[in-house]
This record gives C-alpha cells, sequence and structure tokens, in this order.
C-alpha cells in the first residue's frame, strides 16, 4: 500500500518539477529578452532543447539526493537544503555543457534559470508536505496501524511509520508478545498483549496490523491470528522473524512469477552492480589484454632465454562458489615448480591456508622482475575477459587451499575472484596470517560498492609503480 502510495506522489512529484523547469526556462529567457532591450531570447525550439535536457538531469540529481523518495525528511530544512544543493549540481552540469559545446548563454538567464527552479521546488514540497501533514492528522480517513510483536521491533517499525510518506497513517496502538512488559521507548499506546487482538478488532478502528515477533517467540500461533485478521476483513502485514535491522545484508521480499520469496543475499552485489561491475570489467579489461598482447612478444622471449618452459604458467584455481578455472600468468618459476612445493612447506612464512617465501628458489631471475613489477599478472586479463575473475575481487585460492578450508572460510569464494583487491593494496608483502586475508576479504564483500572498486583499481596503479608487487 504504502509503495503504490509513494509511487504516485512521486510521479505526480517529477511531472510537476518538469513543468517547473520548462516554465521557468521559457519564463527566463523571455525575462531576459526584455531586460537586455529586446536584445537577446533563446529561440523556442533552442528553450526546448535546453528544458529537455535540464528535466532529464534533474531527475537524476533530485533521486540521488533522496527527494524521489518514500523517506519523509525530519525537518523542512533538510528538504531546503537538499533542493539547493541539487539545483548547484544540476547548473554545475548544465554549465559544464555548455562550456564543452561552446554554446555562450547569458549569465543573467542562468542565474534566473537556478534561483526560479529552486525556488519553484522549494514552493511545491512546501504545499506537498502542508497536504500530508493535513491527511496525518485527518481522523476519520486516515489509516490506522495496530503494531503486534516485541518491544524492540514495535519501536523501530514505530520509527519507520514516523518516516514513511503515505496519504496519511497513525498507529492507534501496539499489541505484546507474552513475556514483554510495556516500555516508554515506543512512543504509541499500549493496548495489551497479543491475546488481545480478538477484542481491539472488534472494539476499535483498525485498518492494519503489522505482525512483529521476535526469533525466539514460539508460544504464539501467528497462523491463528492471521485467520482473525482475515476473518473480520483486517489487512495484516508481517516482518519476518528472521529480520535483523543490523544485518547489512538483510533479507529481500522478491517475487517469483507471482510467488512470494523471502531472499538473504551473501554478498552485496546486486543485479544493478553485477551489471556495472562486469562493464567495468569489459572496459578495464579490454585495455589490459591489449597492454598484455604487446608486452607478450617481449616477456616471452625473455623468459625463453632465462629457462625452459612454455610462456605462460597455467594452473586450477578456485573461483566464485567452487567454480574451478585455469589461472594465467607469465611463468616466473621453474618448469614442474609445484612438484617441489612439498619439500618447500616448512618454509612457509604464512599462518594458515597460503604458502609464501621470501627467497623462493623455485623463481627464475627473470620471474623475480616481474613478480616485482606485477608484469606476470597481465596474463589474468584473458581471465577477466573470459569472465572466471573480475579486476577487483577476492585473492583466488588454489584447489588444495580450499581442501582444507573450514566452513566459514568458503566465504570468501562467494564471489568472483580479482586481479587487485584490498589485500594488493594493503601492503600484502607484510602479511603472513590467512586470518588477515580473509578479514580483508570479507570486509570487501560484506561492504561492496562500485566506488570501492575504482578506488582499488586506482591504488593498485600507484602500488605497482612504486614497485610494492609481490615476492
Amino acid at each position: 500500500m504504502y509503495q503504490q502510495q509513494v509511487q504516485f506522489v512521486i510521479n505526480i512529484l517529477m511531472l510537476v518539477d518538469a513543468l517547473i523547469v520548462i516554465g521557468v526556462v521559457y519564463a527566463a529567457s523571455y525575462a531576459n529578452w526584455i531586460v537586455n532591450n529586446y536584445d537577446w531570447r533563446l529561440d523556442n525550439l533552442d528553450a526546448g532543447y535546453v528544458a529537455l535536457f535540464l528535466v532529464f538531469v534533474n531527475n537524476f540529481v533530485l533521486g540521488q539526493m533522496g527527494l524521489y523518495s518514500d523517506r519523509r525528511p525530519p525537518m523542512f530544512l533538510a528538504t531546503v537544503r537538499s533542493i539547493i544543493v541539487s539545483v548547484v549540481i544540476l547548473f554545475v552540469v548544465f554549465s559544464g555543457m555548455l562550456f564543452f559545446l561552446k554554446v555562450d548563454l547569458s549569465r543573467l538567464f542562468t542565474v534566473v534559470c537556478a534561483s526560479a527552479i529552486a525556488m519553484g521546488f522549494i514552493v511545491e514540497r512546501a504545499f506537498l508536505e502542508i497536504y500530508l501533514s493535513g491527511k496525518q492528522r485527518a481522523g476519520f480517513n486516515c489509516h490506522r496501524i495496530l503494531l503486534v510483536g516485541s518491544p524492540e521491533r514495535i519501536m523501530e517499525l514505530n520509527v519507520a511509520l514516523g518516516l514513511q510518506n503515505s496519504w496519511g497513517h497513525k498507529v492507534i496502538g501496539y499489541l505484546l508478545e507474552p513475556g514483554f512488559l510495556p516500555t516508554a521507548k515506543i512512543e504509541a499506546l499500549h493496548l495489551g498483549s497479543v491475546d488481545d487482538l480478538s477484542s481491539i478488532l472488534l472494539s476499535s478502528s483498525v485498518d492494519e496490523v503489522i505482525f512483529a515477533f521476535s526469533q525466539e517467540c514460539v508460544s504464539v500461533n501467528l497462523k491463528l491470528n492471521i485467520d482473525l485478521c482475515e476473518e473480520v476483513g483486517t489487512t495484516y502485514r508481517i516482518v519476518p522473524a528472521l529480520y535483523d535491522p543490523n544485518d547489512k545484508l538483510n533479507i529481500r521480499v522478491e517475487s517469483l512469477q507471482n510467488i512470494p520469496t523471502l531472499v538473504k543475499r551473501a554478498v552485496r552485489i546486486n543485479a544493478a552492480g553485477a551489471l556495472y561491475k562486469r562493464m567495468l570489467d569489459y572496459s578495464v579489461g579490454m585495455v589490459g589484454l591489449l597492454f598484455f598482447m604487446f608486452l607478450y612478444p617481449v616477456i616471452g622471449l625473455l623468459i625463453k632465454l632465462d629457462s625452459s618452459g612454455p610462456v605462460l604458467f597455467k594452473q586450477p584455481r578456485v573461483g566464485e562458489h567452487g567454480r574451478v578455472f585455469n589461472i594465467y600468468k607469465f611463468r616466473t618459476m621453474v618448469t614442474g615448480a609445484e612438484s617441489k612445493l612439498g619439500a618447500l612447506i616448512e618454509h612457509n612464512e604464512m599462518k594458515g591456508h597460503m604458502f609464501k617465501m621470501e627467497s623462493d628458489p623455485r623463481v627464475t631471475k627473470i620471474g623475480r622482475f616481474l613478480r616485482k613489477t606485477s608484469l606476470d599478472e597481465f596474463a589474468q586479463f584473458i581471465n577477466v575477459i573470459r569472465g572466471e575473475m573480475s579486476l577487483v575481487g577476492t585473492r583466488p585460492p588454489t584447489v588444495d587451499e580450499v581442501a582444507h578450508y573450514e566452513s566459514r572460510h568458503r566465504r570468501r569464494i562467494s564471489i568472483k575472484p580479482g586481479i587487485t583487491g584490498l589485500w594488493q593494496i594493503s601492503g600484502r608483502n607484510k602479511i603472513e596470517d590467512f586470518e588477515q586475508v580473509l578479514k580483508l576479504d570479507l570486509q570487501y564483500i560484506d561492504n561492496w560498492q562500485l566506488m570501492d572498486d575504482l578506488l582499488i583499481i586506482w591504488n593498485t596503479v600507484w602500488v605497482v609503480l612504486s614497485r610494492k608487487g609481490a615476492r
């Protein structure tokens, strides 16, 4: 209900915002024409182009600033501040476009447009706030809500409903699940326990019941209470017991061919994020692949002159959710190096399921240079283009490493491994404990944002240029 109402309001806002922008552009052009003694004005077609550009950019900027959100700001001053910032950003982008296209517009026209649009948005949202506040106070038609559950969850719901945009709703009170006492922290009327639901529904005007029981609640028959709501014709809503407000990767409701499902994602990368991440992989990966093809003849010759064996090293690695693929690198070790690992295992400098040795005798002379400069990893762009790896991700483990993992360790392979990652820019030469690698990997997984990938790529370039490559 709330989402449909909010979407309707947002659509109206976007339409009115567009009309304000269009009207202001034409009015500012006309005003500028009068002020300049009928010397300059935009013709109707050019004004239309300017208005169309401003409308599209404005919708995006206002959306990013939360002005098309279902959340009501605690103070109208916050809305005014967001509008002013949005309009400033809008006209900075507009001025940048004019400079790029070498189009000269009157400064008076630009200033009048910006000021009038900001004022129009403020007045528009002031009227909306007055209207919604009036609907909120309306006694007869206001949507009346009853909360049922544990004190902690009722308090969260009450706060959330206070911030929720709608055509008018009111929490009339709450009922507690067995074992809890009322608390002054909940700013609503305590009406009894869940056992009183039947009498409340029959004696009071209740439009909707929201059930929010704790995970520990086993004494309440939810089905019985739901049947009671259906019997009297009251809408009900259920907050899943698995919901945890402190969980960054909380459960979501999704529809599968009209079948409602509860989904708990293991990572923060959603469908849109995965698309943007893959676009970044392709765009930068193609550039990296071209560099690899350019470097191959030179590095290949140096490798061949230094030791016998293939130019490229191929090894099975474990990728997303246990998928095994062959990782490619320029060969930095002597042929048959993997068979000699057992004799060196006692010199391992890492604690846990990884092997690292500063003066590994298996590394060739040219191999040390390639590792120091990270040139050996350029072949991994093949894996990126093939979709087996990402530019940024977790360190790709070997099959043997994963075979010794504890169950908690496997979460680090819940995403695609990367050529670089937090471990790469966090002093990987100084990391001597697998648990520290795991901590960095999980930190990346649990807090992923596309901007983080861009920053990690940027920092990786500086790490490589400063010659802080692998041993």
